[in-house]
């Protein structure tokens, strides 16, 4: 059970009413954001469709209530009832995509969400866009996080002989944005063809005097990333969104049945894209402005990602500069705190792929899984992977937890698990060896 559902609505602009009490107002004011970066305000060379704007909205104001919403406060310290209104353009619309939509949330939080629809203030003037010609539209739009896996794609699209723009779009990490620029400039300096980047925030502020924490999960998150990418790419009249990420972490399959659903992130789960893809179909104007959103890496390891990069001409440092982390240290108050934990499991994927790729990872961490000075209790990871290493892997397993779509294919999947269990096997062995020899 759940208790009484968290009530927010969206002020779609300043003017716009305060909700009655006991909604809370949500709005774009709450994201720490300069302007210039505004989602009315990114540089695009088209306005975006009403749809499109809608789209974007819907995913802010979903991130925005998930921050507001404690975890803590629930009986299982998880599962939160979140009620939220929203004003669209086509409400009916949004109502036919209720189904999709709901799935999605339920997949990537965990959380029951009743999303409510009403008619936007038509009186409202968005900021423009300059419009330009469309041979200077963008030819491809990918997510660039700054990670090993969007790099990876950033560095083998950029080195393609085509004459029209890439664009990426990037969110910045707070106290990681030297990292981030660092590893754009890398894709820069390799490019053949133009290059632009958009950059967003993702940080929520608390409003003045509240005295709540935020909630420090945010697996809405990732549905920000990339209705994000949908917005410009609809704007460009770009038919297709890249969002890589290697197969293994896409599918994230637990590994124990302890970390179930979505307390393993599912952003980029094929049951993800599916629901976004159908929101997508439902909510545009006609079929052929529709946008899908797709995971190029969808069959790659973590190693052949890192390949990848390898062989678009990036040297080995610059793929040891990403940031793959999923618990990096804070480093508010030392900016100088290494990047990665090195116990988390993105961390453990992350070794074992450049491990396959160069034959060693030299990425600072700040902890080893198989130094005996750690203490037992940040091990969880690293005895939790040896365990499901040594255990067969089925398609049962797969989709014991997340169900796959209609057009997935099992055996595909099935076989970037296992290609990718390869590879942590490897990087085990290799960490045993180094124990033993130390």
């Amino acid at each position: 059970m759940t208790a009484r559902p968290a009530l927010y609505s969206w002020r779609a602009h300043p003017g716009a009413p305060a909700p009655d009490l006991p909604w809370q107002p949500l709005s774009d004011d709450l994201y720490w954001e300069s302007p210039a970066r505004a989602p009315d305000r990114r540089a695009l060379f088209a306005p975006a469709p009403d749809w499109a704007d809608d789209l974007q909205r819907v995913a802010r104001a979903v991130f925005a209530a998930d921050k507001f919403t404690s975890r803590e406060a629930e009986f299982d310290n998880w599962t939160r009832h979140i009620r939220l209104s929203v004003p669209v353009t086509a409400p009916d619309a949004w109502r036919r995509a209720l189904p999709h939509l709901t799935m999605l949330l339920a997949t990537v939080t965990g959380d029951h969400w009743e999303i409510e629809f009403r008619p936007l203030n038509i009186g409202h003037t968005r900021g423009r866009s300059l419009t330009f010609g469309t041979e200077e539209f963008a030819r491809e739009v990918s997510l660039f996080s700054g990670g090993l896996d969007s790099l990876g794609w950033a560095a083998q699209r950029a080195t393609t002989g085509n004459s029209r723009a890439l664009l990426l779009v990037s969110f910045q990490e707070r106290n990681f944005e030297k990292l981030q620029d660092s590893v754009y400039q890398a894709v820069q300096r390799q490019s053949v063809r133009p290059l632009r980047r958009l950059e967003q925030s993702q940080t929520v502020r608390r409003p003045e005097g509240a005295t709540f924490e935020l909630e420090l999960s945010t697996r809405s998150r990732g549905l920000l990333y990339a209705t994000a990418a949908v917005h410009a790419a609809a704007a460009e009249r770009i038919p297709v969104v890249h969002v890589p990420e290697n197969g293994q972490l896409a599918l994230n399959p637990p590994l124990s049945a302890a970390r179930v659903g979505a307390c393993s992130t599912r952003s980029v789960h094929p049951w993800t894209l599916h629901h976004l893809n159908g929101v997508i179909a439902e909510i545009v104007d006609t079929p052929e402005a529709a946008v899908q959103v797709v995971n190029p890496f969808a069959t790659f390891t973590k190693g052949e990602v890192c390949a990848t990069a390898r062989d678009a001409g990036l040297p080995q440092e610059v793929l040891e500069a990403t940031l793959s982390c999923g618990s990096p240290p804070a480093r508010r108050d030392n900016p100088q705190l290494l990047a990665h934990c090195g116990l988390c499991f993105p961390c453990l994927v992350r070794r074992s792929g450049l491990q396959f790729a160069y034959g060693e990872d030299r990425t600072p961490y700040a902890a080893d899984p198989w130094d005996p000075c750690v203490a037992p209790e940040r091990k969880a990871h690293w005895r939790a992977l040896q365990r499901w290493l040594d255990t067969p892997f089925t398609v049962l397993d797969l989709v014991a937890d997340t169900p796959l779509p209609p057009d997935a294919r099992p055996a595909e999947l099935l076989e970037v698990i296992e290609r990718g269990r390869e590879e942590l096997r490897s990087m085990v062995a290799s960490a045993r060896k180094v124990r033993r020899s130390a």
